[in-house]
C-alpha cells in the first residue's frame, strides 16, 4: 500500500503535531508518496527559510506521475457540487484523481479529503 500524503500532514508533522508518530512509521517503512502538487505547496516554504537538507529528503520520496485527466476534473466538481461540497479546489480534486489513478491512500487533514472519500471514493489512510 503506498500513501499518498497531504500538505497538511506534512505541515503538521514538520510542526511535530499529533500525527508525528505515524508519520514515522509510515516513512521508516517507505509507505509514502507525493506528486509535483504537493511538492509545489511545499517547497517555495521551505526553500524561503533554506530548509535545504529538509528540501533534499522530500524529493528523494517516490513521486506518482500526474495524469490530469481534465474531463474527470470537471466531472469530480460537479459532482461535488451536487452533493453539497462547494469548496473543493482543484488541487485537491487533481490530487484526489492522483490517488485514484495510482491506486493509493490519501493521508489528510483537510476534511475536504473526507468529503471526496464519500463523494469520489477516494481512500483515505487509516491507522
Amino acid at each position: 500500500m503506498e500513501v499518498l500524503v497531504d500538505t497538511s500532514i506534512w505541515i503538521d508533522y514538520f510542526k511535530g503535531g499529533s500525527d508525528s508518530e505515524e508519520m514515522d512509521f509510515l516513512i521508516d517503512e517507505n509507505l509514502i508518496v507525493t506528486n509535483e502538487i504537493i511538492l509545489a505547496e511545499l517547497l517555495p516554504f521551505l526553500e524561503a527559510r533554506n530548509e535545504i537538507q529538509l528540501i533534499k529528503l522530500l524529493k528523494e520520496i517516490k513521486i506518482t506521475p500526474l495524469d490530469i485527466r481534465w474531463d474527470e476534473i470537471i466531472e469530480y466538481q460537479v459532482r461535488c457540487l451536487r452533493a453539497g461540497a462547494n469548496g473543493i479546489g482543484i488541487p485537491d480534486l487533481v490530487i484526489a484523481q492522483n490517488s485514484i489513478q495510482n491506486g493509493s491512500n490519501v493521508h489528510a487533514l483537510d476534511k475536504h479529503f473526507r468529503l471526496l472519500s464519500e463523494i469520489l471514493k477516494v481512500e483515505l489512510y487509516t491507522k
